[in-house]
């Protein structure tokens, strides 16, 4: 019975083993990037509503075909009607039944239509740099959710050893007790400090989950909860000045992209608008036949057309919509200065941002290498019976802060650095 028992733990064991291989999910950087754009909702609402914006300009270029429709007329009239009260109409009414066709075609409008066109082009490319920006947010995301990861992976790392060293202390410190060599205050700050690595390690621990949590959301996989990710080189040395990289965002960024052209659609609209107070001339024509009617009303019928519909008076609505977009169109030139100043803001502290994570790598090396030292002298002297377990602890402490440190410096880095490509707008 025992064999059996070992037998199919050793089974279950396997099998546990083999779906955990067969959900683990290995990612590269750019494998996240491709996943994220394939799969992220936001990237896909964001291209369907471009699309759907594109064909605005479509709706504003049918005014220039023409319209066709067809109609079916049936009138039951008194012997000898003329004329009906309320409208404006034949003077004879007549029995009959009638079909035709009748076909409108606009011949100038005096510019409305190509404003209106022009117009819809500028919001239908301003949505499709929407949609760059929605590109480069997901992709920060998943940059941020993938370097978190990798952050969270090494401080789990270092708590996993820190345990490890802690727990070898605590147990010399009480065999050390049991011989009468050192104090039960000794074996107190031992454990305190065992307690504090469980503590981190249980932080980690859970750090961890929520990062991948955070990466399988970015990459549009929220049912994935295991990742094996490979490391990433270090990003290319910052240039020494920001300036070119202040330049490059006003050309590049989508976001300004967008405003430019919502602010062109904005100038043509109101063009546009300024439009309404030209006639417009346009040319109908109609033809059909009446089968059933009065012997008087001949089998066919057709008649074409020239109308012009000249503006005289309306309330002032036209004034009111062209002052509206002016007003509009002035609003979005300054939304545009608006966006450029802080577009020169955000590249210049991502600039800073990024340059201080760099020197925070270098400066945690050395604070390790430190503490480390630091720890290896400590330890000496206590083994010596030299000094108390509080510099000892203290020192413990030291290096387990500076490890953790170390760990996040080069992910900080990298995550600085991604923010700065998305500030300049090479990020897509």
């Amino acid at each position: 019975m025992r064999c059996v028992a070992i037998f199919l733990t050793s089974l279950l064991a396997s099998t546990g083993i083999a779906v955990a291989q067969q959900n683990l999910l290995q990612l590269t950087l750019a494998d996240a990037q491709k996943l994220a754009l394939q799969n992220n909702p936001q990237v896909a609402v964001s291209r369907y509503t471009a699309d759907a914006t594109a064909q605005m300009t479509a709706e504003a270029s049918s005014a220039y075909q023409p319209t066709v429709f067809g109609s079916v007329t049936g009138t039951g009239a008194d012997s000898g009607s003329r004329i009906a009260a309320g409208v404006l109409n034949n003077p004879a009414l007549y029995n009959h039944v009638g079909a035709g066709l009748t076909v409108n075609q606009l011949i100038t409008d005096f510019g409305r239509t190509g404003n209106l066109v022009q117009s819809a082009k500028f919001r239908a490319q301003a949505q499709e740099q929407t949609y760059q920006t929605t590109r480069a947010q997901v992709l920060l995301q998943t940059d941020r959710a993938y370097y978190n990861v990798l952050r969270a992976q090494s401080v789990l790392k270092v708590a996993e050893q820190t345990v490890s060293a802690r727990q070898l202390v605590s147990d010399q410190v009480t065999t050390l007790q049991q011989s009468n060599l050192k104090s039960l205050l000794d074996v107190s700050f031992a454990n305190v400090n065992l307690a504090d690595a469980k503590l981190i390690l249980a932080n980690a621990q859970n750090d961890i989950h929520a990062a991948f949590a955070d990466l399988a959301t970015a990459i549009g996989l929220p049912a994935q909860t295991l990742f094996t990710l490979n490391e990433e080189p270090m990003p290319d040395v910052l240039p020494a000045d920001v300036s070119p990289l202040i330049n490059e965002a006003i050309q590049k960024r989508p976001e300004l992209s967008d405003l430019r052209l919502q602010q062109q659609a904005a100038e043509r609209f109101e063009k546009a608008e300024r439009d309404l107070w030209f006639p417009t001339i346009g040319v109908t024509g109609t033809a059909g036949f009446a089968p059933v009617g009065d012997p008087q009303i001949t089998s066919r019928y057709g008649a074409i057309g020239v109308n012009v519909n000249v503006p005289v008076f309306n309330g002032g609505l036209f004034k009111a919509r062209r002052s509206e977009a002016d007003f509009r169109a002035k609003a979005a030139a300054q939304s545009v200065k608006d966006l450029e100043n802080r577009v020169m803001r955000d590249v210049r502290v991502a600039y800073l941002n990024a340059q201080t994570a760099f020197e925070r790598v270098g400066l945690t090396a050395q604070l390790l290498a430190q503490a480390q030292l630091a720890l290896d002298l400590a330890q000496s002297r206590f083994d010596l019976g030299l000094s108390s377990f509080i510099e000892l602890s203290q020192a413990q402490l030291n290096l387990t802060s500076a490890q953790i440190a170390t760990a996040g410096a080069k992910y900080d880095y990298q995550t600085q650095r991604a923010l700065l490509d998305f500030q300049v707008g090479v990020l897509r």
